[in-house]
């Protein structure tokens, strides 16, 4: 199997719902082309109108709920919404396995000025729900991914508040369906699309490692009388005004934002994925299933924003993107393993088993071939190998 990749940008045709078109470039180069049609004064008027319209008229509510995790988008995300003069309250659903710095990041958005909710999930279930996730779907980090969509909902449902704001949308950003690419609303659809489940439905956990009903109720998204009893709206911010990662990372930094201070491992760059340990495995899966890692991604951005030229990107994406996860900022693999009670060797055979062996080198009886690091090697690097 020959991978094709993008002409423009750094993108496998493996990558799920990515498109070509017959020049050889692919959707997600061809939606950021097409920003600059847009009437983003008229989009920033909509969005003024909207607010307008959900802010609490007698104080008594908070106009609006902001999902935030502590990283740079959603740092973002609070500090244009102070400006516009809402009132949010911040529900971050607790990841998985906080970093120092994630921790850091959060309580500097709490410093911005907001009121603040963190919901943690049962530490038991949720080693649970991790190792289902990575041995049933390939995602470590399959209940965060999860939860990160279903908590503030479920906080919007019982507090009563309708507005929900949400970042990018990302199907527009890294390429999707063209009818989800100009989406401005977050939904049931849209959660069960491309919100990160991976086919493992919540349902599907109950009786699973003793799991039961009421273990998976943060999990679990409200019914369809429950929003429509509230009229909950989420809503993409990125529709509205023009977005962009090293944008928002220094407007971020501006209010006391850290980065990592290096480049992260299998990065381009040194401020996304900060939050979470286990964020690092969930990459080099995403690499193990489909050829491709978080630094092509982030290389692709630079590229179509003319930071950097394709031939310098590839040669970063070819050296970072597929490095078996060793160690992910100041932790080591085994340490992050342990509390899931997966040894190193289980995760390299769990590693295995979801490998694309169409994708990858074998030898003649059809094992992978590894260096001595554990790294794999793809059949071909670009359209030219």
């Amino acid at each position: 199997m020959k991978i094709q990749y993008c002409k423009k940008c750094c993108l496998p045709s493996t990558k799920p719902h990515l498109l070509f078109d017959d020049e050889g470039v692919c959707n997600a180069c061809r939606n950021y082309e097409k920003r600059t049609d847009v009437d983003w004064d008229k989009r920033k008027d909509e969005l003024t109108q909207i607010l307008d319209r959900y802010r609490s008229v007698d104080g008594t509510n908070w106009d609006c709920i902001i999902p935030v995790s502590g990283g740079k988008d959603s740092t973002y995300q609070v500090i244009k919404m102070l400006e516009l003069g809402m009132n949010p309250l911040c529900v971050t659903a607790t990841t998985c396995d906080l970093t120092e710095i994630g921790r850091y990041n959060i309580e500097n958005i709490k410093k911005l000025g907001v009121d603040y909710i963190e919901i943690t999930t049962n530490r038991v279930v949720r080693a649970k729900l991790n190792r289902i996730g990575l041995k049933e779907v390939g995602d470590i980090s399959w209940p965060e991914h999860v939860s990160i969509f279903t908590v503030p909902v479920r906080v919007a449902v019982n507090f009563g508040i309708p507005l929900i704001i949400w970042g990018e949308n990302s199907q527009n950003e890294y390429g999707g369906p063209a009818s989800s690419v100009d989406n401005n609303v977050l939904d049931r659809r849209w959660l069960e699309e491309f919100g990160g489940m991976l086919g493992l439905r919540v349902n599907d956990l109950v009786g699973q490692e003793g799991i039961t009903k009421k273990d998976i109720i943060p999990f679990t998204y409200p019914t369809d009388e429950e929003l429509k009893r509230v009229g909950v709206t989420g809503i993409f911010l990125g529709y509205y005004i023009p977005w962009e990662g090293l944008n928002n990372v220094l407007i971020a930094k501006s209010h006391g934002f850290k980065s990592w201070g290096k480049v992260v491992e299998g990065h381009y760059d040194d401020y996304e994925n900060l939050d979470n340990y286990q964020a690092g495995i969930h990459e080099y899966f995403k690499y193990l299933k489909f050829g491709f890692g978080r630094c092509s991604d982030q290389a692709s951005m630079h590229i179509r924003r003319g930071r950097i030229s394709r031939e310098d990107a590839m040669k970063t994406v070819k050296e970072r993107d597929g490095q078996f996860r060793w160690t992910y900022l100041d932790k080591s693999l085994e340490d992050i393993l342990r509390p899931l009670d997966i040894s190193v060797d289980e995760f390299i055979k769990i590693c295995d088993e979801f490998t694309n062996k169409k994708i990858f080198l074998t030898d003649k009886n059809g094992k992978l071939i590894k260096d001595k690091n554990g790294n794999l090697t793809k059949i071909n690097y670009d359209n030219e190998d």
